[in-house]
């Protein structure tokens, strides 16, 4: 919370995180000079229908005691929305609660002025500008190294996607890829001669190419070995895939 800028005033005010004008309740209860305990006090006012989240929430914080043995004691506090901080005011038949009433009266005013109006405007802006900013630079790297893949006419083996998913702040190893890529249908599961090829799927959508070569045996005879290789679509696809997950 943040400290509004205001001189002679009656029971310090504060804009909170959501823009509201809010008072301690303890500052308000002295103000009053209200002779009842604090809690007690709070404790009858909130029978006038005043709900915890919506028109105070309640706060504690350690207090410095003159107690050796317990140098510490826990101290409530309330954080009281101006609308209630002045019905408060209102019900108190004194000449401190006609001064709070007024003060309230003014600060009410001065907060719903047309120049605090458009500076909480500004603020807002301004917040919502630096968020996005820092957004931006942050997915920057994702952004170019994207781009850069989608560029590249270069098919890549599956432990080198791992890689560069690794380098990006994915944590998977070429093994945990291979079997994410059977288990949802990217790579065809079922043993056999076409194990961890593309299926049909992935053919399709051009995520994955065959690479053949050709191996001259010593008795002369050639096999041809197929390995599967991710095509620069389709290491787009896996790294935006990946990085909106860990987003």
């Amino acid at each position: 919370m943040s400290e509004l800028n205001s001189s002679n005033q009656f029971v310090p005010v504060q804009e909170n995180n959501n823009g509201e004008v809010v008072v301690s309740g303890r500052m308000l209860h002295a103000a009053l000079e209200i002779k009842t305990q604090y809690t007690k006090w709070f404790d009858r006012m909130k029978e006038y229908g005043f709900e915890e989240n919506q028109d105070y929430i309640m706060v504690s914080q350690k207090r410095l005691t003159n107690n050796p043995r317990n140098p510490y004691t826990e101290e409530v506090d309330h954080i009281i929305k101006l609308d209630m901080a002045k019905e408060i005011s209102m019900i108190q038949r004194s000449e401190p609660g006609k001064k709070a009433r007024q003060y309230f009266i003014q600060v009410e005013k001065h907060w719903n002025s047309p120049e605090m109006i458009m500076k909480r405007a500004l603020q807002i802006a301004d917040k919502k500008i630096v968020s996005l900013e820092e957004k931006i630079e942050a997915d920057k790297p994702k952004t170019i190294f994207a781009d850069a893949v989608a560029a590249s006419k270069t098919s890549i083996l599956v432990g080198e996607l791992a890689k560069l998913l690794k380098q990006n702040g994915v944590e998977i190893g070429q093994k945990r890829l291979f079997q994410y890529m059977r288990e949802n249908g990217f790579l065809i599961k079922r043993k056999g001669t076409d194990y961890n090829m593309p299926t049909q799927y992935s053919m399709e959508r051009g995520l994955f190419e065959i690479k053949e070569t050709s191996i001259q045996h010593s008795d002369g005879h050639i096999s041809i070995n197929k390995t599967p290789k991710v095509t620069g679509k389709g290491q787009q696809y896996f790294i935006n895939k990946f990085l909106a997950d860990i987003a």
